[in-house]
């Protein structure tokens, strides 16, 4: 269902869109395959979508796709939560930058300094040579930029039956916390390093400098002035939000464990929101680059938030709490979420008032939310967004034999490659095999999916390995057979 009856131009577009999911990757010299909205939730399991588009400066159309669970009959709508993931994390970043107006805060201060209930604690060293602690100084710009040198990238959740730790505990890494202490292994401030755990500092500090609970501070200072009224910080849910909150499924639509995963890491991960209250969110963001009277954060914040603030790591460039994409004359800003059991992305331009959010109830939104974005993308005309479009080659087949085999990834789930008919083909545990088609000898592009496959050879030409590379994330197998 839509907000509001959109007008049948719009009504049109939103059914070419529908109508016109291609995968993310493709190639010049083959022709696009093109299919429905529901014929790739259907093939991918994926039970519940939501989508919100920004268009001149204002949310001009939104709707809801399938179901809140799956097997049961409740459809998701336009108000329907759905778990944002690491999209919590620029919603606390703007949460600090306002404190940082504000005078409670600074950017470069160490966070020692005002930090109550927990410190960053010294690293300890010892060797033949010598013995000792060294005390890193952390500052909030670098918890926003993931600069800070420290550990643990995401978060699993846990389920309502589970015991749930208090942030103290998962900053320690103390029962009952399921990831490990938040502790600085690198020089703060030299690369970046994508860390859910800095987050977890950044929601320390900020309960310590306000005095209030984390939840209340973020509707006061983000929520409610950008009228995100369907959205809340509260972990676990709140019972009378439940009927109309989506649950988490694994690939298969199976639901998981207790239908949703709390996150007591609140600013890393735990925000429950619309497309259309995300949608509001950029908006606020782009009002303020622009300058507008009264904006939520001051255009020199936002000129700050969106600029880089180490060198790019496989061309992830990060602002503060932001990413930041495009050309220098559209350049956009974005982030993408995934819970247990949810995807999720917002993209935006910073200068143009357009932009888009998609979120869905499955892991398998890691393939969908790329497609639904570039058939967005491509009925917009979203300047300077596609990606260059690889070329297919063709790779001799007894080169393309010496890959046929089994690649085990780990214990009892493998890739085997396959060969027919001059092409090969991956397969995986429970899946319809999907085409490979060759960009270079050893580097290979799938159409069904967003992903690449790079063989790895000795200098003999012996075969030894694979790595499968999808969303800036790579995975080794190595050839057993």
């Amino acid at each position: 269902m839509t907000s509001a009856q959109p007008s049948s131009e719009v009504a049109e577009l939103i059914r070419r869109i529908e109508q016109n999911l291609s995968p993310a990757n493709t190639f010049r010299n083959l022709v696009k395959r093109r299919s429905t909205l529901a014929e790739r939730m259907a093939y991918l399991n994926v039970p519940g979508v939501s989508i919100a588009i920004i268009n001149n400066h204002q949310i001009e159309w939104a709707k809801g796709y399938g179901v809140l669970q799956a097997g049961q009959p409740e459809l998701v709508n336009t108000a329907t939560l759905f778990q944002c993931a690491s999209i919590s994390k620029p919603v606390a970043a703007v949460t600090a930058l306002r404190l940082v107006e504000a005078g409670q805060l600074d950017l470069d201060e160490d966070v020692n300094e005002k930090l109550i209930s927990w410190k960053v604690p010294p690293t300890a060293f010892q060797s033949a040579n010598s013995s000792g602690t060294w005390q890193p100084r952390l500052t909030v710009r670098q918890l926003l930029s993931h600069t800070a040198g420290l550990t643990v990238h995401g978060f699993p959740g846990y389920a309502p039956d589970e015991e749930i730790p208090t942030l103290l505990q998962v900053l320690d890494g103390t029962p009952p916390a399921n990831s490990p202490a938040i502790r600085v292994d690198t020089l703060p401030g030299l690369q970046y390093r994508y860390s859910g755990g800095g987050y977890c500092i950044l929601q320390q500090l900020l309960i310590d400098v306000t005095g209030k609970r984390y939840p209340d501070l973020v509707r006061e200072l983000v929520l409610d002035p950008v009228g995100m009224h369907d959205s809340t910080s509260e972990q676990p849910l709140p019972a009378n939000l439940l009927k109309n909150a989506t649950a988490g499924h694994h690939n298969s639509a199976k639901p998981v464990v207790g239908l949703r995963h709390i996150y007591p890491e609140i600013a890393a991960a735990g925000l429950w929101s619309t497309p259309s209250d995300l949608a509001r969110f950029a908006l606020a963001l782009q009002a303020a680059k622009a300058g507008v009277p009264n904006a939520l954060l001051s255009q020199q914040t936002m000129q700050q938030m969106f600029t880089k603030q180490a060198p790019e790591r496989k061309g992830e460039s990060c602002g503060l709490g932001i990413f930041l994409q495009g050309e220098d004359k559209t350049p956009r800003f974005e982030h993408s979420g995934g819970n247990e059991g949810f995807i999720c992305l917002l993209q935006a331009y910073q200068n143009l008032g357009i932009g888009a959010v998609v979120m869905t109830n499955s892991d398998t939104g890691w393939h969908l939310v790329p497609e639904i974005m570039q058939a967005i993308a491509e009925e917009y005309a979203w300047p300077d967004y596609q990606p260059p479009e690889p070329e297919a080659i063709i790779v001799q087949p007894q080169v393309q034999e010496s890959y046929v085999g089994k690649y085990e990834v780990k214990e009892n789930f493998h890739f085997t490659i396959t060969q027919q008919d001059g092409q090969l083909f991956l397969h995986t545990v429970g899946q319809d095999a999907i085409q490979l088609f060759a960009q270079s000898e050893i580097n290979y592009f799938m159409e069904a999916i967003n992903a690449k496959v790079t063989f790895s050879k000795e200098q003999n030409g012996q075969v030894t390995a694979l790595r499968f590379k999808q969303n800036g994330r790579e995975i080794s197998a190595k050839k057993t057979q």
